[in-house]
């Protein structure tokens, strides 16, 4: 996953957690809704001055937006004790 796509990711996650529409955040961040949309979609490269806008309006450190997550394994219900 390049990096576009860390942030796309993660911003879209956000937005959704703090159950904000495009619109909303992209008004908050001094954006269209349109270019918001293509970040999202990682069709665009933002600068990292849009990167510090959406980590504003979001009230997160810019580095959130595009830490990439880690996957987490699968849990197994399978029954390992040997017996």
């Amino acid at each position: 996953m390049d990096l576009n796509e860390v942030m796309a990711t993660n911003l879209r996650r956000e937005r959704h957690n703090q159950k904000l529409t495009q619109e909303e955040l992209a008004e908050r961040a001094g954006l269209s809704s349109r270019y918001l949309g293509s970040i999202e979609r990682a069709a665009v490269s933002p600068s990292v001055t849009v990167l510090g806008h959406l980590a504003r309006a979001l009230r997160l450190d810019p580095c959130e937006l595009i830490r990439p997550q880690r996957r987490r394994k699968p849990t197994s219900t399978v029954d390992h004790d040997g017996g």
